[in-house]
Parts: C-alpha cells; sequence; structure tokens
C-alpha cells in the first residue's frame, strides 16, 4: 500500500487528509471516507486502508481542520467529562453541513489532479456525525459522487435548511443508509420517516436496520462494536462501490 498525508487547499484554509492506496495496478477509483465525532486517529486509518486493499484511492480528511492542527484526540475523547471529550465537543458543536459539503467539492478537484485516481465517479460515506455529509454531497454533486453511505449517520431528518432528507430527490447515484437498532442520535421513528421521504424522492439504493447493535457497532475499539455487524457494513459497503465505481 502506499500511504502519506498531504494538505488539500480549500477556500478555508489546508485541510490534513490521509490517503492511501494500492501500490500495483491502477488508477483506482477515488472514495472518501468521512470521519466520526472524535476524529482522525489509527482506528479510521486502518479502515482506510482496507478499503484501499480491495482497489480505491481512498481519502479520509481532517473535517476539524478550521479548528486548528491540534484538533486530534486522546482516547479518551469518548469519556463524560473528560477534557479530551469537552474540546472535541467544542469544534464538533460548531459544524455544518454546507461547509463540509464545500470541503468535498476541493476533495474532488484535488483527487481529479492525482495520477493515480481513475476519472469519473467517486464514493462518498461517512460515520455518526458524517453521514448527513455523505448524503448532502451526493445531493450536491450527483454527476460526481455516483455511490455514497451513510453508516449510523446521526440526525438525518430534522429542522435544519440542509437536513439531508430534504434534498433526496438531487441524488443521481445510488445510496444505502445503515442504522443501528439502539441509536439515540437516531431513533427508530426518525428512520422510518427517512424511509418515507427516500420513497417518496424515488432515491436509488437501500435503507438497512441492523438488529440489536447500538451506534458505533463498525469500530473495532468501541465497547459496542459487533463483528457480525461491522463485516456486515463491509460487504454491502465494498458492493456499493463496486456496483457503481467498478
Amino acid at each position: 500500500m502506499i500511504e502519506q498525508t498531504l494538505d488539500i487547499a480549500t477556500a478555508d484554509g489546508e485541510m490534513e487528509a490521509f490517503i492511501c492506496h494500492p501500490e500495483r495496478g491502477g488508477p483506482c477509483s477515488a472514495v472518501l471516507l468521512l470521519m466520526d465525532a472524535p476524529g482522525i486517529r489509527e482506528e479510521l486509518r486502518d479502515m482506510a486502508r482496507r478499503l484501499a486493499t480491495v482497489g480505491y484511492y481512498v481519502l479520509l480528511p481532517n473535517l476539524y481542520y478550521r479548528a486548528g492542527r491540534d484538533t486530534i484526540f486522546g482516547p479518551n475523547v469518548l469519556e463524560e467529562g473528560s477534557t479530551e471529550r469537552e474540546r472535541m465537543r467544542a469544534v464538533r458543536t460548531k459544524m455544518t453541513i454546507p461547509p463540509v459539503v464545500n470541503d468535498v467539492g476541493s476533495i474532488l478537484a484535488f483527487a481529479d489532479r492525482q495520477d493515480k485516481v481513475r476519472k469519473g465517479p467517486a464514493g462518498c460515506h461517512g460515520y455518526c456525525m458524517s453521514g448527513p455529509y455523505a448524503l448532502a454531497a451526493a445531493a450536491r454533486y450527483p454527476d460526481r459522487i455516483a455511490a455514497a453511505a451513510s453508516i449510523y449517520g446521526t440526525w438525518l431528518v430534522s429542522d435544519a435548511e440542509e437536513s439531508p432528507h430534504l434534498s433526496l430527490a438531487n441524488v443521481k447515484g445510488e445510496l444505502y443508509i445503515a442504522c443501528a437498532e439502539h441509536d439515540a442520535l437516531a431513533p427508530l421513528p426518525m428512520v422510518e420517516e427517512l424511509r418515507t421521504w427516500f420513497q417518496r424522492a424515488g432515491t436509488t439504493g437501500e435503507i438497512e436496520l441492523y438488529p440489536g447493535v447500538h451506534h458505533g457497532f463498525a469500530f473495532p475499539q468501541r465497547w459496542c462494536y459487533d463483528n457480525p455487524a461491522a463485516e456486515r457494513h463491509w460487504e454491502r459497503l465494498i458492493a456499493l462501490y463496486r456496483r457503481r465505481l467498478g
């Protein structure tokens, strides 16, 4: 595998991104992996590597870059009351969909300039807070993002003007939305409401409920990690990208 960490220019500064892709073969289709709230860490880099081993040029950007380069948090970032959690939340609570979707445009433009990237459709998926970002990006760039996924995305239906459920009709590609049965950030009534919007928009894709698991089930270092569910999400995700990106 080829790995590097580079800065990608955006309208608001330099965004650090971890990039990995196969050493042989190529060029490869670009896939954006959008982080969850705890931010960039080795666990996410390993997930990017896994996806790259099956033939994709994977970009993992630090979406917190506007708050500075020290937005890398310690292992206790999820512990209630910890200093790291409070530091993360001070950044996280200021995040909104529009600037992140603009960042996706910058990442796609960067990818288009790379010799190792195949020209054509790209993929984008996000975990937790980035589930809405991935779906919104698919709606903003319908001719570029052919496949997008939200893995236990938070607040996919909300009162926000930019809530992703309102722009599903703009998506031309295929969506995959994975929801955990036990998720206070995407409760079951919200999932059912999203299904209604999904069907009303005629969106291509699937909303799948993962029974018996909790928000965060795909992260190996999380207390709620569930291996069968995590492997299912990998199967679904890779199949999606195979269908739409090759």
